[in-house]
């Protein structure tokens, strides 16, 4: 296998994972915003009403793209399992 083989399987690995993760970290981030704007305008500090909001809701897309992440991650195993396979062997 040469440099530019795992150069690409690498960058292609990098990609996928950003894809498939970035759902989740954006409902996260965007949830996360909402509460302290909230939080900010109504002066209430209270810690669990970060964390319980933005876990229903990482949960919840997760669950809902569940599917849709499972296929991106079925579609890369098999291009990683293609260039293992061209490659040959004993």
């Amino acid at each position: 296998m040469s440099l530019e083989q795992i150069t690409t399987i690498l960058q292609d690995m990098m990609i996928t994972t950003l894809i498939v993760a970035s759902p989740s970290l954006f409902t996260g981030l965007a949830i996360g915003l909402l509460i302290a704007v909230f939080q900010a305008a109504t002066q209430i500090n209270e810690q669990t009403l970060t964390f319980v909001p933005k876990i229903v809701a990482v949960f919840a897309v997760f669950g809902a793209l569940f599917p849709w992440m499972m296929r991106t991650m079925m579609e890369f195993n098999g291009r990683i399992m293609h260039v293992i396979a061209s490659q040959g062997g004993p």
